[in-house]
């Protein structure tokens, strides 16, 4: 691991302990081991200011992460060659499964809001970021455009729409990521939908596909 983001990841990981031991090893597992977290920081995605909303966030480590780089910045404990992190912008996240969201709001604090929503039902509020990464897999073939047209309509001007989803057309990366998937999504995990990259319709199975869309 680089030596410049260890206490970062670190920081960001260490407030799960006091939910419970598992709710800390993934956190740790997530942050070191996906990618797409360090990604978001190191390419400066995200805004200074404005209101970001994690949409499922499972327990929020995204979250967690974004608290602890803004702290770990104004210590003067960042990478050198990277952009400062978010410092002015306001931090959620919903959440479908209440223990999820039990063990976000222990870990966050009151640094950042977690709710027990159903995103597919939720009155989402304007923001100036909204994140899915790995979620819209988990709704049904008839709720995923309406979930991102609903979010796309709350987007403030100049707002992005971060969204990363398994691509149904990717062979054995695509098998690899879904087996996965299935294995964490609990009673969910027969009722996953992959679409591929550039199709309209819905796929049985799905690489990694990420992307930044800027209104």
């Amino acid at each position: 691991m680089d030596p410049q983001i260890r206490p970062l990841l670190e920081a960001a990981s260490r407030p799960y302990a006091a939910a419970r031991r598992y709710a800390w090893r993934f956190a740790r597992g997530k942050l070191r081991h996906d990618p797409v977290f360090m990604y978001l920081l190191c390419y400066g995605l995200l805004p200074d200011r404005g209101s970001l909303l994690d949409l499922r966030c499972d327990r929020g480590v995204l979250l967690s992460l974004l608290k602890a780089a803004k702290a770990q910045y104004q210590a003067g404990l960042w990478p050198q060659d990277w952009p400062a992190p978010p410092l002015n912008l306001d931090l959620s996240g919903i959440e479908l499964r209440e223990e999820r969201v039990k063990a976000a709001q222990s870990a966050l604090g009151g640094g950042a809001q977690v709710d027990l929503h159903d995103l597919r039902d939720f009155a989402f509020r304007p923001c100036s970021v909204f994140v899915m990464l790995d979620m819209l897999h988990y709704l049904g073939a008839g709720d995923q455009l309406p979930v991102l047209e609903k979010a796309a309509r709350s987007l403030e001007p100049d707002g992005v729409l971060l969204v990363r989803e398994a691509d149904a057309a990717a062979g054995c990366p695509f098998q690899v990521t879904s087996a996965l998937q299935r294995r964490g999504g609990g009673r969910l995990r027969n009722s996953l939908h992959f679409r591929s990259r550039g199709s309209g319709s819905p796929r049985p199975r799905s690489s990694l596909s990420a992307s930044a869309w800027r209104r």
